[in-house]
């Protein structure tokens, strides 16, 4: 078999399968550090082997027996090896093949269950044991599957700082001797802050991803929905998991409309509308009502998703309620400050109240100090200068903020604002 094709097999399976597979024998192993480790090595032997044995039937048991077997072996090694490997071997023996049963059931079963192994390694990975930060690099890592650029680029920070976060998290945990399992009802909330942060994190980079030339991954997309479902499954009163849903919901919904023909992203005004998922809308605004239901007080997660709400009600862009968005940001800048809202909070209020609006308010707010590097503050600059009919000091903030995006596509796109100009 061609090794380029096989190569190119194993990398897709390992996008797909690689949480879930961490995820399980993370569970097994009770260790994640030791998982990750397991399931690159299983990587590695899937490269060594595929092209000259061929693509096994099932991709994602082959990965989990092989490092499965890999686990068996470490642990007989170990200085513990007769009571690990007797007490790994009794478990094999009374479960026999169950565990590719049970990867191979995860793989085709479209309902989500509660007793969900991703759903154990998430709360494992955001243990309060952890700083927030550690938290959130280490979930994006093993369960959402991203590289240390990825999570560098979405949280503005260094790869070694990102990379000296993982590894000590990965240390605490297996110091702290951290369970893998889902917490009981007592201690989840004070745990969901930071999974809720996680998940959006992780549909973000799906949804408009920080590097590379792809516009959208919709695996990304559709892990980080699974997850908040199960979450708004397994905590019903709690107005910030449905908000969150509902945002990633309404935000999902308008992805085929977010290319054109060639596969080049088209901003959120200038879409087609007709090509928007209205069954996601529809989940969308249930999810948010759900929300409002509960009685609780709305976070920004919920906020957030009353915001998307205002663009998904709007048949046609000049049909939005701009004066309502720009309500809601200055509601969002309340209970959740921070110079990202600050730069759309100014955006929008400059669509409800003219161009020379956002310009004021982000001179006002000091955000080309606070949020240099980041690419969509000249953006919106470019874009309320460009309404101004400023056409030359739009197109040099078009061209900053290209040079700036890590995105190939989304560069592009800047390019073009900036060539019109």
């Amino acid at each position: 078999m061609n090794a380029k094709v096989v190569n190119r097999t194993v990398e897709a399976v390992w996008r797909i399968e690689s949480a879930r597979l961490i995820a399980g024998l993370a569970r097994t192993m009770r260790d994640v550090g030791l998982a990750e480790d397991l399931a690159q090595e299983a990587l590695v032997a899937a490269l060594e082997q595929w092209p000259r044995d061929g693509i096994p039937e099932n991709p994602g048991a082959w990965l989990m027996g092989t490092a499965r077997k890999r686990g068996i072996d470490r642990i007989r090694r170990a200085e513990v090896a007769r009571r690990k490997s007797e007490e790994l071997g009794r478990t094999i023996e009374l479960r026999g093949g169950e565990l590719e049963a049970d990867l191979a059931a995860v793989l085709d079963d479209p309902f989500v269950e509660l007793d969900d192994d991703l759903l154990r390694l998430v709360f494992t990975t955001c243990h309060p044991v952890l700083p927030t930060e550690a938290r959130v690099a280490l979930t994006l890592r093993l369960v959402g599957g991203l590289t240390v650029p990825e999570i560098a680029s979405a949280y503005l920070v260094s790869e070694a700082t990102i990379s000296q976060r993982i590894v000590r998290a990965k240390r605490t945990l297996r110091a702290a001797r951290v369970p893998i399992e889902v917490p009981d009802h007592s201690q989840l909330p004070g745990r969901l802050a930071s999974v809720l942060e996680v998940i959006y994190l992780i549909f973000n980079e799906g949804y408009s991803p920080s590097s590379g030339d792809s516009t959208v991954r919709i695996e990304l997309l559709e892990e980080a929905l699974r997850l908040g479902r199960i979450l708004a499954e397994l905590m019903p009163e709690e107005p910030e998991v449905h908000g969150l849903v509902a945002l990633m919901e309404l935000q999902a919904s308008r992805t085929r409309a977010r290319l054109d023909a060639a596969g080049d992203p088209v901003l959120l005004l200038e879409q087609d509308r007709s090509r928007w998922s209205w069954l996601l809308v529809g989940r969308g605004l249930r999810s948010l009502d759900r929300a409002y239901s509960t009685g609780g007080s709305f976070g920004p997660y919920a906020l957030q998703a009353a915001i998307a709400a205002c663009h998904s009600r709007a048949r046609r862009p000049e049909d939005t309620d701009w004066e309502r968005i720009a309500a809601l940001y200055d509601g969002l800048a309340e209970i959740s400050p921070s110079p990202v809202v600050e730069l759309n909070r100014a955006v929008a209020a400059g669509m409800a109240e003219g161009p020379e609006r956002t310009l004021e308010m982000i001179d006002a707010a000091g955000l080309d100090h606070s949020l240099d590097g980041y690419a969509l503050l000249p953006a919106a600059r470019g874009d309320a200068l460009e309404r101004l009919g400023r056409g030359a000091e739009a197109r040099a903030e078009f061209e900053r903020a290209a040079a700036l995006s890590g995105n190939e596509r989304q560069r592009d796109l800047l390019l073009r604002r900036a060539a019109r100009c």
